[in-house]
């Protein structure tokens, strides 16, 4: 969170271990002018990344533009790498498929299945139509729901080049056990 990006970025002073934090969590729906704030106000905190929530309503009713220039101000205000957040599990196909590629345009460095906050996180289905979508140019993130290794393999195989969870002792030791 928003909050702790100073304090994180202090602890981990000296490694190469990057901060990252999350805008407009968890619903997505901030005005786009408080989204750039909490944005600015992280990066002057010391954050690496952003993972932004996409505004889940302006994506339901198609206002793509809105969604765009959301998004677009974002990247250019920060120069930082921007994962923007689609929660995919609300999304039909053609919306996700359609998000992707005005995020793309945006300038995002990765899209992302979910925050975790929604009962449906990461799909294989749609971790395949992000990567389709956005190509090798931009990062496809799966994440919420990947609990084991299993599920992570498959979600690296639809195309997803980051993972995203709160499990990753035991998906790491997964692999020690064979898989």
């Amino acid at each position: 969170n928003p909050r702790y990006v100073a304090k994180a970025k202090k602890i981990l002073k000296n490694t190469p271990v990057k901060v990252a934090c999350v805008i407009g969590f968890p619903l997505g729906e901030n005005l786009p002018e408080i989204k750039q704030l909490e944005a600015m106000l992280a990066k002057n905190d010391g954050a690496d990344e952003l993972d932004v929530v996409a505004s889940i309503s302006s994506i339901i009713m198609g206002d793509y533009e809105y969604l765009f220039n959301e998004i677009m101000q974002i990247v250019e205000d920060t120069n930082l790498p921007v994962k923007v957040i689609l929660e995919t599990g609300m999304l039909n196909n053609e919306q996700i498929v359609e998000s992707c590629r005005v995020v793309k345009k945006a300038g995002v460095a990765f899209v992302k299945t979910s925050t975790g906050y929604y009962k449906d996180g990461a799909s294989m289905e749609a971790v395949k139509l992000m990567r389709e979508t956005v190509g090798e140019d931009v990062g496809v993130k799966a994440s919420g729901g990947i609990r084991d290794t299993e599920t992570a393999l498959n979600m690296i195989a639809c195309g997803a080049n980051r993972i995203g969870t709160s499990s990753g002792v035991q998906i790491i030791e997964g692999f020690g056990n064979g898989k």
